[in-house]
């Protein structure tokens, strides 16, 4: 889900009792300006090496020929992240309940589909019983 769309839902699951917490592959800068950009009001953390990524199985390396490509386009993962690994993280989304259980896991190795945000708050609402 890309940050601005979990706005949709924010409240709403704020409001059910959960804590929001995303991670992105970006470094520390540019993650408060993605905070003040879409305006977002839950936390945001930096893994800039990737340790989460890894530990979660979300991390993919990206092939030298796609990172010039990216470069072309105006994308690059070296300044975006402060690190040369050349690694992303696949689409992945989590409702983890209060017993510290994954109640909802949503990954998709296709970084074009994100989960939708109203699937997700209907997954949080169903580990709750409601």
């Amino acid at each position: 889900m890309q940050l601005g769309q979990l706005r949709k839902i924010e409240s709403q699951l704020i409001a059910l009792g959960y804590q929001l917490i995303a991670i992105s592959a970006d470094r520390p800068e540019r993650l408060r300006q993605s905070i003040q950009k879409h305006q977002l009001h839950y936390r945001l953390l930096s893994d800039s090496q990737m340790t989460a990524a890894r530990a979660f199985g979300l991390a993919y390396k990206v092939d030298d020929r796609t990172v010039e490509r990216y470069k072309k386009l105006g994308i690059d993962l070296e300044e975006a992240s402060g690190e040369k690994h050349h690694l992303l993280p696949v689409p992945a989304a989590f409702v983890i309940g209060t017993d510290g259980v994954i109640k909802f896991a949503y990954v998709n190795p296709n970084y074009k589909v994100r989960v939708d945000p109203d699937v997700l708050l209907a997954a949080a609402k169903a580990a709750l019983g409601k």
